[in-house]
C-alpha cells in the first residue's frame, strides 16, 4: 500500500472574506493559496459558501497534481473583539475538499481567544442612543 502524503489547510473565515492557504506539515512551505477575491467578482460574495467551495475545488486540483491525498485542517475565525464564530465559508470549504476526493485528517479550531480582551467602545456611561 502506498503512503498517503499529507498537507495542512489553514482556513481563515470571517464574515468579509475567506482565505485558504495550504502548506506542508511543518508549515514552512506554501503549496497553494486562494482567497475570495480571486474567485468572486463582487465584494459581497467573497465570504459566501459557494465561493469557498469553488476555492476548495481549485486547490484540490493543485493538490492532486502534487500527489497530496490527505489534509489536516486548521480553521481560524476573526479574532479580537469581534464574533469568534467562523463564517459559513469554512464548513463549505471542508466539505468541498472531502467531495473532491481529498482525505480529511484532523480538524482543529485555532482561533485566538483573548484572556481579558480590550475595552468595549462607549465610555463610562455606555452608548447613548
Amino acid at each position: 500500500m502506498t503512503e498517503i502524503r499529507w498537507a495542512v489547510a489553514h482556513i481563515y473565515s470571517s464574515f468579509n472574506n475567506t482565505i485558504i492557504t495550504i502548506t506542508d506539515l511543518p508549515g514552512a512551505e506554501t503549496i497553494a493559496r486562494a482567497s475570495g477575491g480571486m474567485v468572486a467578482k463582487s465584494d459581497r460574495d467573497e465570504s459566501s459558501p459557494y465561493t469557498a467551495m469553488q476555492m476548495a475545488t481549485q486547490l484540490a486540483d493543485k493538490l492532486k497534481e502534487r500527489e497530496i491525498r490527505g489534509l489536516h485542517v486548521k480553521v481560524k475565525a476573526a479574532s479580537g473583539r469581534k464574533s469568534r464564530t467562523t463564517a459559513p465559508g469554512a464548513q463549505a470549504a471542508i466539505r468541498a475538499f472531502g467531495r473532491a476526493g481529498i482525505r480529511i485528517g484532523k480538524i482543529e479550531d485555532v482561533t485566538p481567544m483573548p484572556h481579558d480582551g480590550t475595552k468595549r467602545p462607549g465610555g463610562k456611561r455606555g452608548r447613548r442612543v
